[in-house]
């Protein structure tokens, strides 16, 4: 088994290596008001591969002789530990295949072949991390080449605890609390020995995602223990069962274990960009996930001085569109809720006009169905007060609304309706300007002739609001009226009004224009 000592040996040993190809990275304060205590960050998205596994893989790899890496160099890798690899590989002059799941986002597959080029070969394997693994090991055998495990192995662990001794070094210390993400727990392992020895009063923090605790769970089990499940979201961290190695460190060394949902994730990577322009992967902002969540549990003071580590930043573009939609807004949360109204012409408008002004509508999915009562779907961000008034105008309405933020047929925007009962329905795709009141004037003006029917808005961050939107009207007459009056009406609150294209409107309706 490895111990605390050969831990703190491994990374003075790695004190001569890892900066080959590496730099110290930055640690600064958080500018976050909200917070009681003083926030400081280790900005390890700045490192050479926009992640701190480059101290591991190359400190591994440099302490092997040259006769070592000539047999080749094999790793299992879901992204940042085999863009380390990589970049070793092309530094020290070795050749190095890589197993990575066939999920792999593209772009950690690019950027594992731009710093490695042609010393790196990358083979896609499964559809997990433990699939990619199991392939690399039964290459490892039949080829006879040498393995750099992410996490379990002494060397690999020595190199990451390097940042722990920029830390110190820094002269910012000490911090009382450290927060860690955890995957395999070679970082919080490598750290906890560092800093517990020349700050023993520190503690240490270890943040795993609420379905990928499997260190949490290992502690609690007195064992390694394979998780039935691990949800991916957090990618990083994404491991089904730590090492015995890091198992046994963290159980002796982690002060506590705090598990964070995927929603506080997107919260504190909003809340990075917010204060700093910093956009994390999710791993990396899961140690801001749980200062978040400390703080609003009463746990942090004015006094202390916390640190968390941005460990990653490689993540694909296309995330960020579900980070930004699950995300909060400062002190105000998201909250999806289904509420039943009246059927009638104008009930789904006259609600809305009752929505307290401190809540945000920044999503809103209806569609009539035919029913005594509608159920249109509210995406609302708001702080506790204001959800404590939106509650008094339900009540007030004699209704009780069903908190639907973790149903399917939200997330996946399913809106249901019934089109064989909309009357000479219109349907257009509105642009209005992105400011309260806006689409109400709208509304106001069309609102003698139309009735809503169907509704598909999603907040985008832009000046403008962009809606799908689905009218019926008592005639024809009373529909060619109100496309006469949008057309006037553009260059006012409402930017553009155009009718969905006639094939749009027979697959919505099952009708022709």
């Amino acid at each position: 088994m490895i111990t605390k000592d050969t831990i703190f040996q491994e990374i003075l040993m790695a004190r001569q290596r890892v900066y080959a190809v590496g730099e110290v990275t930055p640690l600064h304060t958080l500018p976050l008001p909200n917070i009681d205590a003083e926030v400081w960050v280790k900005r390890e998205d700045l490192g050479p591969i926009k992640a701190y596994k480059w101290r591991g893989a190359y400190n591994a790899m440099a302490s092997l002789s040259e006769e070592e890496r000539s047999k080749g160099i094999v790793a299992a890798s879901a992204g940042n530990h085999a863009q380390g690899i990589a970049l070793a590989a092309k530094s020290l002059g070795c050749q190095a295949i890589i197993f990575m799941p066939c999920s792999t986002p593209e772009v950690k597959q690019n950027e594992v072949k731009r710093h490695g080029g042609k010393h790196v070969e990358i083979r896609l394997i499964g559809d997990t991390y433990d699939e990619a693994g199991i392939a690399a090991a039964k290459h490892c055998k039949e080829a006879g080449a040498v393995y750099i495990h992410p996490y379990n192995a002494a060397p690999t662990m020595g190199g990451q605890g390097t940042l722990a001794d920029e830390l110190v070094m820094s002269g910012d210390g000490p911090f009382d609390r450290v927060y860690i993400a955890v995957g395999g727990g070679g970082l919080v392992s490598s750290v906890a020995v560092w800093l517990k020895t020349y700050w023993p009063d520190v503690k240490i923090i270890a943040v795993e995602g609420v379905d990928q605790a499997s260190m949490k769970a290992a502690v609690e089990a007195g064992e390694p223990v394979e998780l039935d499940y691990v949800d991916v979201f957090c990618d990083g961290t994404a491991v089904r069962k730590v090492g015995e190695n890091t198992f046994q460190l963290c159980q002796e060394l982690v002060d506590e274990f705090i598990t964070v949902s995927n929603d506080e994730v997107c919260q504190a990577i909003r809340t990075l960009w917010e204060s700093s322009r910093v956009i994390p992967e999710p791993s990396g902002a899961m140690g801001l996930a749980a200062i978040l969540q400390d703080q609003e549990n009463g746990k942090l003071s004015s006094e202390q001085k916390v640190l968390t580590v941005v460990c990653g930043a490689n993540m694909d573009f296309a995330q960020l569109g579900t980070i930004a939609r699950r995300a909060g807004i400062g002190s105000r949360q998201r909250r999806f809720l289904r509420v039943p109204i009246p059927e009638g012409k104008g009930s789904l408008l006259e609600f809305l006009k009752e929505v307290p002004s401190g809540v945000s509508i920044i999503d809103l999915q209806y569609g009539r169905v035919d029913s005594q009562n509608q159920y249109p779907v509210l995406g609302l961000i708001g702080t506790e007060e204001d959800y404590e008034q939106l509650d008094k105008v339900l009540k007030n309405r004699g209704v009780e609304a069903a908190d639907v933020s973790s149903e399917e047929m939200v997330g996946y925007r399913i809106i249901n309706y019934t089109p064989e009962i909309f009357l000479n329905p219109l349907f257009v795709n509105i642009e209005f300007a992105e400011r309260p009141g806006a689409f109400f004037e709208f509304m106001r003006e069309v609102s003698d002739l139309a009735s809503l029917c169907y509704f598909n808005y999603a907040y985008s961050g832009e000046r403008v609001g962009r809606s799908m939107l689905g009218m019926e009207f008592d005639s024809e007459a009373d529909r060619d009226k109100c496309l006469t009056l949008m057309k006037a009406m553009e260059g006012t609150g409402v930017r553009a009004v155009k009718k969905v294209s006639d094939e749009t409107f027979t697959r919505l309706t099952g009708k022709a224009y």
